[in-house]
């Protein structure tokens, strides 16, 4: 692939070299030089995490466009969505997406990964998953033998500090008959409560904080900053080297054990295409040699789809605290004073997980409570510290497990140029009338008497609309991404419908694999970001298995 950026420059071999310190990637490189063995070398495209809109918990309404932390990606026109374009906000900092996400933790339910398993992919399911969520976990407040209380990833419980209006959303789960259930991450997801999120000492808690900050201090890992990967080098069929840019010089470093795809479900599918691994047709009209014909590489995208319904209310919500000059600022000196407060949370305060129907074998619809409004914003823009002046709250539905399939590719032969991004939102029959019975759900959760008692008006999509087609027309209209997206260098047993194996390997090569959300068979029942992290623990152990027995610490 050509470079018109000097002179190569060649950087001191590494055993590992790892591109994407995101979610995964820094799980991996924590893992990979624990014991002291192995050189590491990990390449991010952005720059440091040490931010106050990242390391803050509310600043990440700021960070939501700020191109010094996020790739701003746009999807093509989707037609099922009335010709818009999504937008797709993806860490570019170390931490990756867990640097700007809303922080909820959610593994996913048992299911999820028993499925994974079943179709053909060995040490995936539940017990596997399980005993890697409990070695990232460190949650303290809860005996859960199910639970982890010693990892490096703090996860913490906020009912005591989320907005008093919560308290209507817990009654009206009682209303409903529904169960409450006081953690998503316990035995079953199912029920109305209160979400944990990924923060501690009232600061966020991402993979760069949990995992790659401690390891930084070890001499055998290396970070660049900076460092865009452009391409795979491969020797036969065998990756042998990374090229990257940083600071406008064109570098080359050898990895003398295996290269590590870890830059996320749009990037890491994005450079196998640059580097000639990718469907075959779509590289040579790109121009790019094939080095391995692999049909999968950019397919299988899965993304979660969500409605909202948005209502002015007869109380307070957050938006007296955020909404308003004298209450941001009494917000702000209490963070600096205590961290505690709305700065230290998340927005996304209540949910959880409920059947569409009465068919449904399991928890089907996850569900969001969000204690402010925003009506404000633009399109695409979440103005987290500039919500109405006016009291909302937003109810919100997200069927979990989609049908409709999309992809991602390379637009032209510079990985660098803007990537062709089609969700392929709606296109099963399915999800539209999944999420039709979701906004059914909302309907029918506003309507309980606690919520009913603090409602003023629904505002969005508004009494007006009531038959199913006027709500297949409002999410259509308004339906958008929760950014969740997976599956596009997919596990598999074959390299037919597949990109990696169970261990992670690219099908049909030797030194090189993809270890991120992008390898999900099929996206979980809830936020996937810390699945992503999971899959980067898993990875670490197969790593180490495979290297022998004196690498594992």
């Amino acid at each position: 692939m050509p470079c018109a950026c000097g002179n190569l420059e060649a950087v001191p071999p590494f055993d590992y070299v790892i591109v994407g310190a995101g979610s995964a990637g820094c799980v991996l490189a924590h893992r990979l030089t624990q014991g002291g063995r192995h050189r590491v070398l990990l390449l991010e495209a952005g720059g440091s995490d040490l931010r106050a809109r990242v390391q803050v918990p509310i600043g990440y309404g700021l960070a939501f466009h700020d191109p010094r932390l996020n790739w701003r990606l746009y999807t093509e026109p989707e037609a099922a969505l009335g010709g818009r374009r999504g937008y797709w906000p993806r860490g570019k900092v170390l931490g990756g997406s867990s640097s700007i996400n809303a922080m909820v933790y959610v593994r996913g339910q048992p299911a999820d990964y028993e499925r994974w398993a079943a179709e053909g992919n060995p040490g995936w399911g539940w017990s596997d998953a399980l005993r890697c969520f409990r070695r990232m976990e460190s949650f303290a407040i809860s005996p859960d033998l199910q639970r982890g209380h010693e990892g490096p990833l703090h996860v913490s419980d906020v009912s005591g500090e989320v907005h008093p209006i919560c308290e209507a959303w817990l009654r009206a789960a009682d209303e409903l008959g529904l169960p409450r259930n006081a953690g998503f991450n316990g035995a079953s997801a199912e029920g109305l409560g209160l979400y944990e999120i990924t923060t501690h000492g009232g600061l966020r808690m991402s993979a760069a904080r949990a995992y790659l900050r401690p390891a930084m201090r070890r001499a055998n890992l290396t970070v660049h900053t900076g460092a865009l990967a452009t391409r795979v080098e491969f020797e036969g069929r065998r990756a042998v080297a990374v090229h990257y840019q940083r600071g406008g010089v064109a570098q080359r470093v050898e990895a003398a054990r295996e290269v590590v795809l870890c830059a996320g479900a749009v990037h890491s599918p994005l450079l196998l295409q640059a580097s000639g691994v990718g469907p075959g047709g779509l590289l040579q009209s790109l121009g790019i040699g094939v080095v391995s014909d692999l049909p999968a590489v950019g397919r299988h995208l899965q993304d979660h789809l969500c409605i909202d319904h948005l209502y002015r209310a007869r109380v307070p919500t957050l938006n007296r605290e955020l909404g308003t000059w004298p209450g941001r600022v009494r917000a702000a000196l209490r963070y600096l004073a205590t961290r505690r407060g709305p700065l230290s949370l998340s927005v996304n305060q209540g949910g959880g997980f409920v059947r569409l129907s009465s068919a449904s074998p399991r928890a089907d619809l996850q569900l969001y409570f969000s204690p402010l409004s925003y009506t404000r914003a633009t399109p695409g823009k979440r103005a987290l510290m500039q919500p109405d002046r006016f009291p909302g709250f937003l109810l919100s539905a997200q069927p979990c497990w989609p049908t409709s399939r999309g992809h991602v590719q390379l637009r032209t032969a510079d990985v660098m140029a803007p990537p062709v991004i089609v969700p392929n939102s709606l296109a099963s029959a399915d999800d539209l009338e999944a999420l039709v019975q979701g906004a059914l759900w909302l309907r029918r959760l506003a309507a309980a008497p606690a919520l009913q008692a603090v409602i003023d008006t629904e505002l969005q999509p508004g009494p007006a609309v009531q038959t199913r087609e006027q709500l297949e027309a409002d999410i259509r209209a308004r339906a958008s991404t929760v950014f969740h997206p997976v599956g596009t260098c997919r596990m598999g047993p074959d390299a037919a419908q597949g990109v990696v194996d169970a261990r992670l390997r690219v099908f049909g090569l030797a030194g090189l694999r993809v270890v991120d959300a992008s390898i999900f068979p099929h996206i979980t029942s809830g936020n996937t970001n810390a699945p992503a992290m999971m899959v980067g623990e898993r990875g670490a152990e197969l790593m180490l298995e495979d290297a022998g027995p004196h690498a594992a610490s």
